[in-house]
């Protein structure tokens, strides 16, 4: 619901989905260390310091263990604090199958809402598990359940709403939206499980579920919870499969790639962005693979392979000539020129090519859809400050902040603006400078 605590850390998860507060679970172990002879003085702030990042000794984590029934083994396995239980995710684990699709997508409406803070969930084999079951699972289309008809019309008004939410996220940014978006995969996902409809109204309820859930993944990320939007994205890919779009699970793995890719897990990216581009239809539109190889540049280009993710950038530039509108799916109708430059920008800047980043970025956020206008900016004063020009970077940076103070709601260009601020260290006896930190200290944290 809104207004929920989040779980900072998955040790804060474990508790919270147990009703335990700080000095119960102080308790708790006490008692069960007392009971395995290794004798514990925790106590509430104990608890705080392990949830504000302190690794707890291994006679502390051996009762916890014992007391949460995990395997001593897991525990010196995973490590600190990957055993604890907070990793169990029902699209990880449910059969790809309608059956499966339609239990993933109801656990993300019962649990999408609770997200660890700077813990990404799903990362090396288990991500690469989700790219190849995506890869291998059949289309499944089963009779019916039974309940209430669903209609065309109302399929066609959940669409509608779908578009125009999809249009004033560009606007207003995810975290506004957020709610929304959670409410309409509630309803699809009440209307696949207990709706009665035709074959042709269930292809079109699992297209739908796949770009709300897609949709609602990309706002949980806009506000920052990128654990949730892993979530999310899962139950696009499922509902994609179910549905038999793979192009939209091709488009939809290309984005899991960000998640892991800005948590430093850059070879990760390319994994998953080649499995995109490996199992994707052979009828893919062109702007669809341009979009593709874009994403692939930009994971090489983390990566680190430059010349790689060159070749790469010049192949999303020479499909996207061949662009038409009416081969272009709805779904990636909001993917241009600015979305090409924005990529070229951050590649020519990561390999030293500052001059023709700079003009990269400029196009890129002058031709961009508010949100991104204030998620960009920050590169580009990066660019900026890179060649050197301290007041046309902080032109760029205000820029950003006074869309956040104004119009536009995003975590995401919140953090970037902080990256940002950060680069300025060795010019903060500036004035100029001074008063750009003083503003962006004055912004919401949920800008």
């Amino acid at each position: 619901m809104p207004g929920e605590p989040l779980a900072v850390h998955p040790l804060t998860f474990v508790r919270q989905s147990r009703g335990w507060g700080k000095a119960e679970l102080a308790r708790l172990m006490q008692a069960r260390g007392k009971d395995l002879g290794l004798p514990l003085a925790t106590n509430r702030t104990t608890m705080w310091k392990w949830e504000q990042g302190q690794e707890p000794d291994a006679d502390a984590q051996r009762v916890l263990a014992d007391l949460l029934r995990i395997p001593y083994e897991q525990v010196q396995a995973m490590g600190w604090p990957r055993w604890l239980p907070v990793w169990e995710v029902t699209g990880l684990t449910a059969p790809w199958t309608e059956a499966g699709t339609v239990e993933a997508l109801a656990d993300l409406v019962g649990s999408g809402r609770m997200d660890r803070r700077g813990f990404l969930t799903i990362t090396g084999a288990a991500l690469t598990g989700v790219a190849a079951s995506w890869a291998d699972a059949p289309s499944a289309f089963a009779s019916a359940l039974n309940g209430d008809r669903v209609t065309d019309t109302m399929v066609s008004t959940i669409e509608q709403r779908i578009s125009t939410l999809r249009t004033l996220d560009d606007q207003l940014g995810g975290a506004r939206l957020l709610e929304q978006a959670r409410g309409d995969l509630a309803l699809i996902s009440g209307l696949l499980s207990a709706g009665r409809y035709t074959d042709k109204i269930q292809f079109r309820l699992y297209a739908l579920a796949a770009r709300v859930s897609h949709l609602t993944g990309w706002m949980a990320y806009d506000t920052g919870l990128r654990s949730a939007g892993q979530r999310y994205y899962i139950g696009a890919m499922r509902s994609a499969r179910t549905a038999g779009d793979d192009a939209f699970g091709a488009f939809v793995l290309a984005e899991m790639g960000v998640h892991v890719s800005e948590a430093g897990r850059t070879a990760e990216r390319v994994d998953l962005v080649s499995t995109a581009l490996d199992n994707a239809p052979r009828t893919l539109s062109p702007s669809t693979q341009s979009f593709l190889y874009l994403h692939k540049a930009e994971a090489l280009s983390r990566d680190g392979d430059h010349q790689r993710a060159g070749t790469a950038l010049n192949r999303a530039g020479a499909l996207w000539e061949r662009y038409t509108v009416d081969k272009n799916p709805d779904w990636l109708d909001w993917f241009g020129e600015a979305q090409l430059k924005s990529t070229e920008g951050k590649v020519l800047l990561r390999s030293g090519q500052v001059e023709r980043a700079t003009s990269s970025l400029e196009t890129s956020v002058t031709k961009a859809a508010p949100r991104d206008k204030a998620v960009r900016s920050s590169r580009l004063a990066e660019a900026r400050l890179a060649g050197g020009d301290l007041d046309g970077a902080l032109d760029a940076a205000n820029y950003g902040a006074e869309l956040l103070e104004d119009k536009v709601s995003s975590v995401r260009a919140l953090d970037r603006l902080k990256e940002f601020s950060a680069r300025l260290e060795p010019h903060k006896s500036v004035t100029a400078v001074r008063e750009f930190r003083e503003r962006l200290q004055a912004l919401p944290v949920t800008a």
